[in-house]
């Protein structure tokens, strides 16, 4: 089946699913405080009412790597102050083991005050700042000081606000940016999605502002490219760890790591279409 149709009828099966009250998302997101009724969400999806239950506490409460993989396909929402709400599929994770990876913020088991919520329980976004401007948004694991960072995401829908979000997060004018470069890369699905410290410690599966619901068709193990995370530098064997996981083929991914496509191609793991 096409990308297009199967993605709709994915949209679809979400819509028949709800389990909350059902939400005019046309109306939320299509309509903005000025009477402007230009498009607010992807091409590709429906943008009637839909809704579906939270990912819950049992999702989350699996090993990092486990958990890494298992976000591939799965989406964030985040509701806006004004009521809108933003949708992107997670396309892209890395995984940070704690303790004995010398990439992640929790090395040797190490607790601070700034990845606190790497020690609290499965589901707890831990968000960090970086050169003093831009942040990440990564999710805890089981195991002490485990983390998954989230790297890239495809908009669902709210695209239009993901827009003004990063064109206020940005110091210089700049064009209008496409699709796939709102949220491919991790400070970019920050901006893209108003995240900062204020979400820091944050229950995923509590918090009003934010959480997961079940992606539909997930990826199956042919769909996803297993790699080395990206801008590890001097940290040894750590640095080439197969621990960044991305879906194949999807061009909202922030790296595509070729080398490594071509070798499954080569043992005959074709993406499905």
């Amino acid at each position: 089946m096409p990308r297009k149709r199967k993605l709709l009828a994915q949209l679809s099966a979400l819509q028949s699913n709800s389990s909350f009250p059902q939400i005019n998302a046309l109306e939320n997101l299509n309509t903005t405080p000025g009477g402007d009724c230009s498009p607010k969400s992807s091409k590709y999806f429906v943008t009637e009412k839909r809704n579906s239950s939270r990912l819950e506490a049992d999702f989350f409460n699996q090993p990092c790597v486990s958990l890494a993989k298992s976000f591939l396909g799965q989406i964030l929402v985040r509701k806006l102050p004004d009521g809108r709400e933003l949708w992107g599929r997670i396309v892209e994770t890395e995984a940070y083991l704690g303790g004995e990876d010398e990439a992640s913020h929790s090395k040797g088991g190490k607790q601070t005050q700034r990845n606190a919520a790497m020690f609290m329980k499965p589901g707890t976004l831990y968000v960090y700042q970086i050169y003093g401007i831009y942040f990440c948004v990564n999710v805890s694991s089981q195991g002490e000081g485990a983390a998954v960072l989230l790297r890239s995401l495809e908009p669902l829908q709210g695209l239009d606000a993901m827009r003004e979000l990063r064109r206020t997060s940005r110091k210089a004018p700049s064009k209008l940016l496409k699709d796939w470069q709102l949220c491919n890369g991790p400070s970019r699905l920050c901006q893209a999605f108003g995240i900062d410290k204020a979400f820091d410690q944050r229950d995923l599966t509590q918090d009003a502002d934010i959480w997961m619901v079940p992606g539909q068709d997930l990826p199956g193990e042919q769909d996803v490219v297993t790699t080395t995370r990206i801008g590890i530098g001097n940290r040894g064997e750590w640095a080439q760890k197969p621990l960044r996981f991305y879906l194949r083929g999807n061009k909202f991914v922030s790296v595509v790591d070729k080398k490594t496509e071509r070798e499954m191609a080569a043992r005959g793991h074709l993406p499905c279409s």
